[in-house]
C-alpha cells in the first residue's frame, strides 16, 4: 500500500481529542482578543477629541480641522495663534479629567459587574453568557462611534455607553478562563496560559491598528468597526463553542497520543481515557497552595476528579469560600496594583507618545503597539519560568521587581527620540504584562482548582472573578490618577506607577517566602500529562 502523503500523516498524528483541544485553544483566544480590540480605540482617539491644529480663519469665521461630517462644533475663545480642533466636551482646558473620567466610568462598572459575573456565570451556559455579552458589548462600542455620525457633544451620552460597556465586557474573561480550564489539564499550564493571554496583547494591537486608520479622518469607525467585530465573533461562539469535553465525548484530561500509522495502516488508534485512579502528582502539592503552610508530603499518587461528575453533584461555591483558598486574596490584591500600571498604559500611552515625541494620533497609536508586543513576550516568558520553577509568586515578584526601575528609565530616555523609545516600549510591556497575565490565567485556573476544593468545577469561575475583579479596581483608578495627575508632569504619572508596581510586590512577599522555603517541587514527569 502506499505511503500517506506527508500532509495526511501530519493530520492523523494527532488525536480527536487534540483537534478539539487546539480548536478551543483558538476560538477562546480569538474571543477574547475580540474584547480587547474594541478596549483599545478609546485610547487612540483621546488625541483627537482634544488637539490643536494650525490657526485658520475665513472671513472672521473659524475654519475647523474637523470632518464636516459631523456637523459643526461649537467653538470657544482661543488665542489669535491656537485654534482648538477637539470634539466637544472634550474641547476644553480640563479635557484630561473627563477623558479620564471616561475610562474610569468603563473600568469601574468593569470591576463592579466583574465580582457578580463570576457567581452568575457559574450558573448559566457559558455559550449562550459568552454570547450575550459579546453582541451586547458590541452595541455599545459601535454606539459611542455613532456619537460622531449624529453629532453627540454630550459627556453623559458618552459615560452611559461606557459604564453600560464595561458592565457587559465582564460576561468574557470567567467565560474563556474557565471554558479553557476545562480543556486542559495543569501540567505547563504556565506556558499553554502564557502563549493563550498573548490574545491581550493582540487584540490591543489590532484595536490600535483598526482604530488607528479612521481616527484622524472619521472617529466614528474607530468604534464602529471593532463593535461589529465583537458582535460578529458573538455570533461565532454561539455557534462553535462546546464548554466541556464531555459534551462531545472528550477526556477530561489530556492524554499522550501514539503515532501508530505505517504505510498507511492503523492511521487511528483510540486513546483509553483517563480514569479516575489513574493516579499522577498534582503539582498544586506545592508550598504556595497548602492551606496548612506546612511543607507537602512527597506522594506518589493524588486522584484526579473528573470534572464532568463533580460538577453535577457540588454546589457553586460562594463567595467568601473562594475568599478562603490559600493564595487569593494576596494574588488578588498583588492584580490590583500590576493591572493598575497596565490599564494606565492601556489608556493613556498613545497620548504620552503625542505630547512627548510630538506625532499625530494615528503614528501615535501605531507606535504604541509595541508595548503590547512586548506584552506577548513578557506573558509567555512568565509562564515559562513559573513552569519550570513551579514558583508563580517568585515568577511574578523577580518581574515586578525589574519593572519599577524600567519605568523610571523609560520616563527618562523617551524625551530622547524614537529610537530609545521603541526599546523601552518594548522591554516595558514584557516586564509590566508578564505578572498581569501569569496570575489572571495560570495563578487563577490553579487556585480554582485548589486540592481544598475536593473536585468542585463551581468554583472556578467565581475565583477567577474575584482576582480579576480586584484587579479591575486597580485598572479603574490607574488611568483615573493619570488623568489627575498628568497636569502636574509626565513625570509624575510614571512616579505613581512605580509606586504601584512596589505595592504590587509587597503582598507577594509572604507567598514568596513561602515558595522559597519549600525544598522541592514536582518533576517534570509527574505532571498530569505529558507528551512521550
Amino acid at each position: 500500500m502506499a505511503r500517506l502523503p506527508a500532509g495526511i500523516r501530519f493530520i492523523v498524528s494527532f488525536s480527536r481529542d487534540q483537534w478539539y483541544r487546539a480548536f478551543i485553544f483558538i476560538l477562546t483566544f480569538l474571543l477574547y482578543a475580540s474584547f480587547h480590540l474594541s478596549r483599545k480605540p478609546i485610547s487612540i482617539v483621546k488625541g483627537e477629541l482634544h488637539k490643536y491644529c494650525a490657526p485658520g480663519k475665513k472671513d472672521g469665521v473659524r475654519v475647523s480641522g474637523q470632518s464636516q461630517t459631523a456637523g459643526s462644533v461649537p467653538t470657544h475663545q482661543l488665542p489669535d495663534n491656537e485654534t482648538d480642533c477637539g470634539w466637544a466636551p472634550f474641547d476644553q482646558d480640563n479635557y484630561q479629567q473627563l477623558l479620564g473620567a471616561l475610562d474610569y466610568s468603563f473600568l469601574c462598572a468593569y470591576a463592579v459587574g466583574m465580582y457578580l459575573s463570576g457567581i452568575i456565570g457559574e450558573r448559566l451556559p457559558i455559550r449562550y453568557y459568552l454570547t450575550f455579552g459579546m453582541l451586547a458589548s458590541g452595541t455599545f462600542t459601535a454606539l459611542f462611534g455613532l456619537g460622531y455620525f449624529y453629532n453627540i457633544h454630550s459627556f453623559g451620552f458618552y459615560v452611559v455607553t461606557q459604564i453600560i460597556n464595561g458592565l457587559v465586557q465582564t460576561t468574557g474573561w470567567p467565560s474563556v478562563v474557565t471554558c479553557l480550564s476545562n480543556w486542559f489539564g495543569k501540567g505547563r499550564r504556565g506556558l499553554i496560559m502564557g502563549v493563550w493571554n498573548s490574545h491581550t496583547s493582540v487584540g490591543n494591537i489590532l484595536g490600535s491598528l483598526i482604530a488607528g486608520y479612521w481616527v484622524s479622518t472619521c472617529w466614528g469607525l474607530s468604534f464602529i468597526v471593532p463593535g461589529a467585530i465583537v458582535a460578529a465573533m458573538g455570533v461565532v461562539c454561539f455557534l462553535f463553542l462546546i464548554e466541556h469535553p464531555k459534551d462531545i465525548a472528550c477526556s477530561p484530561t489530556l492524554v499522550a497520543h501514539s503515532k501508530s500509522y505505517e504505510n498507511g495502516t492503523h492511521r487511528f488508534r483510540l486513546q483509553r481515557p483517563a480514569v479516575p485512579d489513574e493516579k499522577l502528582l498534582d503539582p498544586e502539592t506545592q508550598c504556595l497552595l497548602l492551606s496548612d503552610g506546612k511543607r507537602p508530603i512527597r506522594q506518589n499518587h493524588v486522584v484526579l476528579l473528573p470534572a464532568a461528575d463533580s460538577g453535577s453533584s457540588m454546589a457553586a461555591i460562594s463567595f467568601t469560600g473562594a475568599l478562603k483558598i490559600p493564595g487569593v486574596v494576596e494574588f488578588s490584591l498583588c492584580l490590583l496594583f500590576a493591572k493598575l500600571v497596565s490599564y494606565t498604559f492601556l489608556f493613556w500611552l498613545p497620548l504620552y507618545i503625542t505630547n512627548v515625541d510630538h506625532l499625530d494620533a494615528q503614528e501615535a497609536g501605531e507606535l504604541s503597539t509595541l508595548f503590547d508586543v512586548g506584552g506577548i513576550f513578557g506573558g509567555i516568558l512568565a509562564g515559562v519560568i513559573s513552569d519550570r520553577l513551579e514558583k508563580r509568586a517568585s515568577t511574578c515578584g523577580l518581574m515586578l521587581l525589574l519593572a519599577a526601575p524600567t519605568l523610571y528609565v523609560f520616563s527618562t530616555v523617551s524625551r530622547m527620540g524614537l529610537e530609545a523609545t521603541v526599546g523601552m516600549l518594548l522591554l516595558s510591556g514584557a516586564l509590566v504584562s508578564g505578572p498581569y497575565a501569569l496570575i489572571t490565567t495560570a495563578v487563577s485556573a490553579d487556585l480554582g482548582t485548589h486540592k481544598s476544593l475536593k473536585g468542585n468545577a463551581h468554583a472556578l469561575a467565581t475565583v477567577t472573578a474575584i482576582i480579576d475583579g480586584t484587579g479591575s479596581v486597580g485598572a479603574a483608578l490607574g488611568p483615573l490618577l493619570a488623568g489627575l495627575i498628568s497636569p502636574s508632569g509626565w513625570n509624575n504619572v510614571f512616579y505613581m506607577l512605580m509606586l504601584a508596581d512596589a505595592c504590587a510586590l509587597l503582598f507577594l512577599i509572604r507567598l514568596i517566602h513561602k515558595e522559597l522555603s519549600c525544598p522541592g517541587s514536582a518533576t517534570a514527569d509527574q505532571v498530569p500529562f505529558k507528551e512521550h
